[in-house]
């Protein structure tokens, strides 16, 4: 398998993964909604209902999220270019979400979620790393260099100028 293939296959992993845990904070949220209602628990004088609510609103917004993320990363995978721009931005977010998440998850879950956190980062983090952002032309080193220097153009001054003093 080239490299071409592996940083697909990370990319289509990395995705699936990603799938399987919005759906598993989907149905976390809706259990401890369940759990809020049961209980007639309340925080602060809110009512029970709203803070049952809540969690199920906030575990489809994180599920959402995770959902966006996935499927930036199976077109990554299938068309074999990088994300760009937002996207971009949206997978880098999910890599400080989970590095965020998984240092919590030490103290208040345990080693294994901490151990599942930190791979989802690292095939998030690959999957970024792998596909470089190809610049478009006429910028970088495309240009053709300088052969003059300060001096003139036979190049017998410095290469580059001096700084000035202000």
């Amino acid at each position: 398998m080239g490299e071409v293939g592996l940083r697909r296959s990370v990319a289509a992993a990395a995705a699936l993964i990603l799938v399987v845990e919005a759906v598993g904070i989907v149905l976390l949220n809706i259990f401890l909604g369940m759990v809020v209602d049961d209980q007639q628990m309340s925080m602060a004088g809110l009512e029970p209902r709203s803070m049952s609510l809540s969690a199920v609103v906030a575990g489809a917004l994180f599920g959402a999220y995770l959902l966006l993320c996935a499927v930036v990363l199976v077109r990554t995978a299938v068309t074999d270019k990088a994300p760009l721009g937002l996207l971009r931005i949206v997978l880098i977010s999910a890599a400080v979400v989970h590095g965020l998440l998984g240092a919590a998850s030490v103290g208040l879950v345990g080693w294994l979620a901490f151990l599942f956190m930190m791979v989802v980062l690292g095939l998030i983090v690959w999957s970024l790393v792998s596909y470089a952002v190809e610049e478009p032309p006429g910028k970088g080193a495309s240009e053709p260099p300088q052969t003059s220097g300060p001096s003139g153009p036979s190049g017998a001054g410095p290469a580059h100028p001096e700084p000035s003093a202000p």
